[in-house]
């Protein structure tokens, strides 16, 4: 299970971080930039759970 809902929280970060680069302010995209990459490591954890079994 933990690894769905690290996918979901993944794709919803990544989501919203390229929402936020869209942004006219610097400091929004940067955090947008951050925000997107955290996503991306979010779903990467996901994958490695699913791989080795939740028990990770």
């Amino acid at each position: 299970m933990g690894e769905l809902v690290d996918k979901i929280k993944g794709n919803l970060n990544e989501a919203a971080g390229k929402i936020k680069q869209e942004s006219n302010n610097p400091e929004t995209r940067d955090e947008g930039a951050a925000q997107e990459l955290k996503g991306k490591g979010q779903q990467l954890a996901g994958k490695v759970k699913g791989a080795l079994g939740d028990d990770v």
